[in-house]
Parts: C-alpha cells; structure tokens; sequence
C-alpha cells in the first residue's frame, strides 16, 4: 500500500493560548526560566526538560541533538554527557553552545546561548550515584558515537561491565556533567497570525541583564 502523501507547506497551526509582556518578565531571565518550566512540568508537557543542544566543530560545522536538563545550579544550566563524544569534542574545540526548550502544549519556546564549561568532579560523582544501577553500567558500556558492528556487541559490553560491577559502579572518567552559563536567553510565546510575542535578555559589559522586544 502507497504512503499518504501530504501536503506539509499547508501544514501550520494558529496560536492563542497566552500572551507575554515584556512587563510581566521577571528581571532575572534564569527566574524567568524557572517560572516557565515549572508551569510545563505543572501542565504535564511531554520531557519538559529535553532540550536541543547545538554545538559547532572547529571547522564551524554545527550540529545539535536532544538532552535533557538535569538542574540550574550556579547560574548555569546543567547537563550530563559522554566526554569523548562527538558532542564533547566538539564543546573541547569550540566551548559556546545554544540550547532551545520548545513545549507546544504552551505554545512556548526558550532559547539560550552561551559558554560551556565541564562541571566540578565531585557535583559528576553525585549526579552519577543517583543514577539507577543499569544506567550507571550503560555509560562504560557505550562508547558513545563510535562505530557499532552490531547490537550484541553492546549488549556484551554491558553484560561485562555489570559482572565487574556488581555493588558499586564508579564515575567514568569520560563520563560527567556540563554547565552552560547564559549570555542570551529569549522568551517566545506563540500568537494568533504569527505576531508572536518575543521577549530577549542580554548580559551586557557590566554583568547585568538588558530585556528587550522583538518583532516575530
């Protein structure tokens, strides 16, 4: 049976649910943020906290995939990952990154940019305990973006790693947490006939926020 072809140019969606004022912002933006995630995660939204992380190589070629947030702690916003990634030797040769948060249950869109920094080692080994046991065991098993022959290659690895592990999993050491500290971060909420509202907060030479609109 043929696939349904659609017409994806006429695909689009009219938004109406809320409105944002640039007097209603708070005026710290990580506050900000913060009153916006709770309010997805009060709703229910699907991964609120799943973000896309872009990166760039040091040949300027971007490239970006999902995460999740795992805290805002000392005015950055935290993640955990795989050092010796694609990901992570990407962040080694050009540290700035962009995040984007988009909850369509609000019609909401947070986007964030800024420099990325790996994490102390003992905030790593403390994320890294509260992990469930097969998630622990997963990370030295997978060595993340290189080449797999095959499924049961992983599955062994994974079976090896728990043998040798079996009360106690320790950190790998290419395996920990990174902090992205905002120099931009920009507040979309969606609007009837694209006027969408958008609201963006700048660090400026003094270290402090400048808010401002702009056009959609």
């Amino acid at each position: 049976m043929p696939l349904k072809r659609h017409d994806i140019a006429q695909i689009r969606q009219d938004y109406s649910k809320k409105e944002l004022s640039i007097t209603d912002c708070l005026a710290d933006p990580l506050a900000q943020f913060s009153l916006w995630l709770d309010e997805a995660i009060a709703s229910e939204v699907n991964e609120p906290t799943a973000m896309n992380v872009a990166t760039v190589s040091a040949e300027g070629k971007p490239s970006a995939r999902m995460v999740l947030l795992k805290g805002i702690e000392g005015q950055q916003f935290v993640f955990y990952s795989n050092y010796n990634s694609r990901k992570g030797q990407q962040i080694d040769a050009t540290p700035h990154v962009a995040l984007t948060f988009f909850w369509p249950e609000l019609e909401r869109q947070v986007r964030i940019e800024g420099r990325i920094n790996k994490v102390a080692s003992n905030v790593s080994d403390a994320y890294f305990q509260s992990r469930p046991y097969t998630s622990r065991v997963g990370t030295w098993a997978s060595e993340q973006s290189r080449p797999l022959d095959s499924k049961t290659t992983l599955i062994k690895r994974a079976a090896f790693f728990a043998a040798k592990y079996i009360a106690s999993v320790p950190r790998p050491p290419h395996w920990g947490g990174y902090g992205i500290t905002p120099e931009r971060i920009e507040f979309w909420q969606g609007r009837p006939s694209r006027l969408h509202d958008r609201v963006v907060y700048e660090l400026n030479t003094q270290g402090a926020w400048d808010k401002c609109c702009l056009y959609p």
